[in-house]
């Protein structure tokens, strides 16, 4: 009787352990056509060599197996200092599925209901005012009261009327800008709650629940984390996330020791020249040395920088139904929330739907291109993005580290080699 208990429990534990990623002895055991990939191979170096990009970093996973991972291309096309695929990239708003996994691990432990208004941990967000009018001369504005309060699933499913500092709207932008609120990337005389606090005073640009309208939901999901957890948000990540993961390159504010490893940031204009950016978006630029800046204000909207194999960990994580290497984080039900759709028939402006956290393919649009429905995906700001296909086993990344007017080509011509090169 005792052989005949020990036996499931031993499986259990081995199938746990064997989630952890490791490299496919060949593609074909993985189900992909090492000639086909070879076309990656010659992709990158074609869009390298017409200055579509100056370089890359991928990662393709399958059923927790490393089939692609490869750095092509510069860090400095000047010097020709090559990318290493332990580079650490400035992945911004791929911040906000973590934050959202940690979310959803405190509402795993019963400190709030999804449904919970905000209300109810940040007084100020209490009877919330709508944008009626506004001024473009002096930003004046008039406000209705909203319909309802706004809620966490408001925030975790970018429905709540919140919109974005400094790449929003030009009414948000400029609300936002008169109340020192930003995109959260560079805060160092500014205390998190503070910031919230004060959002929480400002109108909605729209009622919660009518729009999809990306803003800083995620920023403000953060603040609740450190509310309901007593930790600062990097303390939590660290703790809860990262370290239980073997995430070990992914931070807020990066240590001097691996300053060297932080990518550089180019523009392109028409002409296709590479000119290295010190600042990107926002009123007075944004320094992008940034992640190097020790500071204490920490942006669950956008604030991370990352190795493109730390963030495989992540999704696989998330692929593997909450578990990874033999730890835990969320259940299964929980991703199953995170990943169907729930904004009902409202659009991102196409036909996909969004779940609490990603993008989520339907079979509607799915017929755009080859990932199936199901597939949950995000991306940066800096041109670094990710999907998991749950129906194909795949988890996919892409990490560039630019702005150009072929960046967007880049994207959509990995993921059909990605495709091409699948065989079952």
């Amino acid at each position: 009787m005792r052989t005949v208990l020990v036996l499931p429990l031993l499986l259990l534990v081995f199938a746990l352990h064997a989630q952890k990623l490791t490299t496919a002895t060949t593609p074909e055991s993985a189900g992909f056509s090492s000639e086909r990939l070879k076309r990656l191979d010659d992709g990158f170096k074609t869009w390298i060599n017409d200055r579509w990009v100056n370089g890359a970093v991928a990662l393709v996973i399958r059923n927790n197996k490393i089939v692609y991972h490869k750095a092509f291309g510069y860090d400095d096309p000047a010097t020709k200092e090559p990318f290493a695929k332990d580079d650490i990239f400035r992945i911004a708003s791929q911040t906000k599925a973590i934050t959202s996994v940690a979310v959803m691990m405190l509402m795993e432990e019963g400190k709030f209901l999804l449904d919970d208004p905000v209300s109810k941990y940040i007084p100020t967000f209490a009877n919330p005012k709508v944008l009626d009018k506004f001024n473009d001369k002096d930003s004046s504005y008039t406000t209705v009261p909203a319909k309802r309060e706004v809620t966490v699933r408001d925030l975790l499913s970018h429905t709540s009327g919140i919109g974005y500092a400094q790449i929003g709207s030009k009414e948000a932008n400029a609300i936002y800008f008169k109340n020192k609120l930003t995109a959260g990337l560079l805060v160092t005389d500014d205390k998190l709650l503070d910031a919230m606090t004060r959002l929480g005073k400002l109108p909605l640009m729209h009622n919660p629940g009518e729009k999809w309208t990306y803003g800083l939901n995620t920023d403000l999901l953060g603040c609740l984390v450190e509310i309901w957890s007593g930790m600062p948000l990097d303390d939590f990540f660290r703790t809860r996330i990262f370290g239980p993961l073997g995430m070990n390159d992914t931070y807020f504010n990066i240590p001097q020791a691996k300053a060297g490893r932080l990518v550089n940031f180019f523009t392109q204009d028409s002409t296709l020249t590479f000119v290295k950016a010190d600042n990107a978006f926002g009123n007075g630029g944004l320094n992008m040395k940034y992640p190097l800046i020790k500071k204490s204000y920490f942006s669950g909207g956008g604030g991370l920088s990352s190795t493109i194999l730390d963030y495989g960990i992540f999704l696989q994580m998330l692929a593997n139904g909450g578990t990874y290497n033999g730890v835990r984080i969320l259940s299964p039900s929980s991703i199953r929330l995170m990943t169907v759709n729930q904004i009902g028939s409202l659009t991102l402006g196409d036909e996909e739907k969004f779940g609490l956290g990603f993008s989520v393919a339907t079979p509607e649009s799915s017929r755009m291109d080859p990932r199936k429905a199901g597939t949950f995906a995000w991306g940066g700001a800096f041109s670094t993005s990710y999907f998991v296909d749950p129906a194909s086993g795949m988890v996919v990344l892409l990490y560039l580290q630019m702005w150009g007017p072929h960046t967007r080509d880049v994207n959509g011509r990995y993921v059909n080699l990605v495709y091409q090169a699948l065989t079952e």
